[in-house]
């Protein structure tokens, strides 16, 4: 099997029929200059030495060459070997806390940044799994199906901010439930759900809806993103800063992390509960627990191991530039004796 590594480099080969014409049009306008001199067949006595035919056989090697150098540069590769390999892994769907309490800074720089830093560093580590993201604050909503496109994972979750939800609030339990249908089967196991919040569930019963998730075999963790002292809520205008949000008589609104319901969903997902600080995320726990699940086939990959093979274009190459580089433009000494002898 062969293949080219960069083939955009060949649209320089395009060059060649420019470069033929180019050569045409010296050879005709080197001719008149000569039919100005004088006579052809006077011409021709007047440099005997002169080959007509080396300068088609130089240029024919210069276009070689160039052609060898851009084939060589597309970087030709040839299969060596065709390799079945497994796919064995979990489902893990993150689920993403994305009220404005998530921008509480007790946790640097704040709680939903250092959350999608945590992400993106499950999903670098990440090899045969599927990721799904659902994204929650007052509704919940699927940020990114179940996927192993781990690069359309990390260009979802830069997405995400505060603004992508307009309904305040923190309805985990509407997100353990989309979680459930996002799964979309029915083998009750090979199923994590890793929710990530702040814990200050005021819109659903999140236990109830981790419990019909444990039913299904889906093992919740749950990541406590903030502090027992809490943090206010800042607000920006523009992306700036212009304060911290205030309740109705003024004082400023302090958000703490609610441990208590975090446990509580994680017994019931028969998971483990994580409190996030700044110099621990909670996602290096997570991943152990997940890595010591039992996994699902996901079919097979198949892998191709290529070898490189510009070396040999290139050597090429050089070889016709050389013989270029040593044919002169007159006529070989040995040749014309030839001729003079018949």
């Amino acid at each position: 099997m062969i293949r080219l590594a960069h083939q955009e480099y060949l649209y320089a080969l395009g060059l060649i029929p420019v470069f033929i014409i180019l050569f045409l049009f010296m050879r005709v306008w080197r001719k008149k200059l000569l039919a100005r001199f004088g006579e052809k067949e006077l011409v021709k006595k007047l440099s005997p030495d002169v080959s007509n035919t080396k300068p088609w056989l130089k240029f024919i090697l210069i276009a070689l060459t160039f052609g060898l150098i851009i084939l060589g540069i597309a970087g030709p590769q040839m299969g060596t070997k065709l390799e079945e390999v497994k796919r064995e892994g979990v489902d893990i769907i993150i689920a993403l806390d994305v009220s404005n309490s998530m921008l509480a800074q007790d946790i640097r720089p704040d709680r939903l940044e250092r959350s999608k830093q945590a992400i993106a560093r499950v999903i670098e580590k990440l090899q045969n799994d599927r990721i799904g993201i659902i994204v929650f604050a007052g509704r919940a909503y699927v940020q990114l199906p179940l996927t192993s496109d781990f690069g359309a994972a990390k260009l979802f979750l830069s997405t995400i901010n505060t603004d992508i939800i307009p309904t305040q609030g923190t309805a985990v339990g509407a997100a353990i439930d989309l979680a459930i249908k996002s799964f979309g089967n029915n083998i009750k196991k090979h199923k994590a759900l890793v929710i990530i919040t702040d814990g200050e569930n005021h819109e659903d019963d999140a236990v109830k809806a981790a419990k019909a998730a444990a039913d299904e075999g889906i093992i919740i963790h749950t990541i406590g993103m903030g502090s027992m002292s809490g943090g206010p809520i800042p607000t920006y205008k523009n992306k700036v800063q212009t304060g911290f949000l205030k309740d109705n008589n003024g004082n400023t609104v302090v958000t703490k992390l609610d441990e208590g319901i975090l446990r509580e969903i994680a017994e019931t997902g028969k998971g483990k509960f994580v409190r996030a600080s700044n110099s621990e995320d909670g996602m290096g726990v997570v991943l152990g627990e997940i890595s010591r699940m039992e996994k699902k086939n996901f079919g097979t990959k198949m892998y191709t191991d290529y070898e490189h093979r510009y070396q040999y274009f290139l050597a090429l190459a050089l070889l016709l530039l050389l013989i270029e580089f040593v044919v002169g433009e007159r006529r070989s000494k040995w040749f014309q004796s030839i001729l003079n002898t018949k």
